[in-house]
C-alpha cells in the first residue's frame, strides 16, 4: 500500500509536465498564428497608403511620389522595407492639407499603418521570445512555420503642420 502514493504521485507529476508542455506548444503556435495575421494586416495597410499616396500624388504632386508610390505598390518582398521608406520620405516632403479629401486619405492610411506596424511588432517580439525559450528549442515546438520577421521601416505618421492665425 505504500508504494501506491508514490505511483499516485508520479503519475500526478507526469501529468503536471504534460499538462504545461500542451500549454506551451498551444501558447507558441498561437503566437505564430497571431503574428502572421498582424504581418497580413500590416500588408494590407502599406498597400493601402502606397495606393493612397498615387492617388494624391496624380492628382496634386508630382512625378517623385507617384513613382515612389508604384515602386511601393510593385516592390517584391525582398525590397519592400526600402520601397516604403522611400515613400515615406517623399510623403514628408510634400506639404499635406487636412481639408484635402486625398491628403486626409494618406495621412489617415498612415496613422493606421503606423498602429499596425506597433501591433506587428509586439507580436513579432512575442512569438520570437516564446520561440526562443530552451524547452521549445530542445522540443522544437515551432519547427512547422518559420520564424516571424520584423518589418523595419520608418515611423508611417505624417504631421500636418496646423494654419497659424494671422493677427
Amino acid at each position: 500500500m505504500p508504494h501506491m502514493w508514490w505511483v499516485v504521485a508520479l503519475s500526478l507529476v507526469v501529468g503536471l509536465v504534460a499538462a504545461y508542455l500542451i500549454w506551451t506548444a498551444g501558447r507558441v503556435e498561437r503566437l505564430q498564428g497571431r503574428a502572421e495575421l498582424a504581418a497580413r494586416a500590416l500588408d494590407a495597410h502599406l498597400l493601402r497608403r502606397a495606393a493612397a499616396a498615387a492617388v494624391l500624388a496624380e492628382r496634386r504632386f508630382g512625378v517623385e511620389l507617384y513613382a515612389a508610390a508604384r515602386i511601393a505598390l510593385d516592390a517584391p518582398p525582398d525590397e519592400r522595407e526600402a520601397a516604403e521608406n522611400d515613400l515615406t520620405r517623399q510623403l514628408r516632403t510634400v506639404q499635406l492639407d487636412a481639408a484635402d479629401p486625398d491628403c486626409g486619405a494618406v495621412i489617415a492610411a498612415s496613422r493606421r499603418l503606423a498602429l499596425s506596424r506597433q501591433v506587428h511588432t509586439d507580436l513579432v517580439r512575442d512569438a520570437r521570445s516564446a520561440r526562443s525559450r530552451p524547452l521549445v528549442r530542445l522540443l522544437r515546438m515551432g519547427r512547422g512555420r518559420e520564424w516571424p520577421r520584423y518589418f523595419d521601416i520608418d515611423d508611417p505618421t505624417l504631421t500636418v503642420p496646423a494654419d497659424v492665425p494671422a493677427n
